[in-house]
């Protein structure tokens, strides 16, 4: 099932299978955030802005927008 990475919940994981081609896509890239890469959602801020997020042995902290550039095919846990 692909979802955005933002509306996954905490401990929810998947697998990256798109992002976005804006001028953030660099950016993502150089973070990590490659098709076929699996990313799980660590925590989520209360008021629900940044989510963190690991990938790739790192721990990262990403805003809302950010993360909904972000597709990924949801593991069933």
């Amino acid at each position: 099932m692909l979802k955005k990475l933002s509306e996954l919940k905490e401990g929810q994981s998947g697998t990256i299978s798109s992002i976005a081609e804006d001028d953030f896509l660099l950016k993502l890239m150089e973070m990590g955030f490659i098709i076929g890469e699996a990313v799980t959602i660590e925590q989520i801020a209360p008021l629900g802005d940044p989510i963190s997020v690991s990938i790739a042995g790192y721990k990262i902290s990403l805003r809302i927008n950010e993360a909904d550039r972000i597709i990924v095919d949801v593991n069933r846990n």
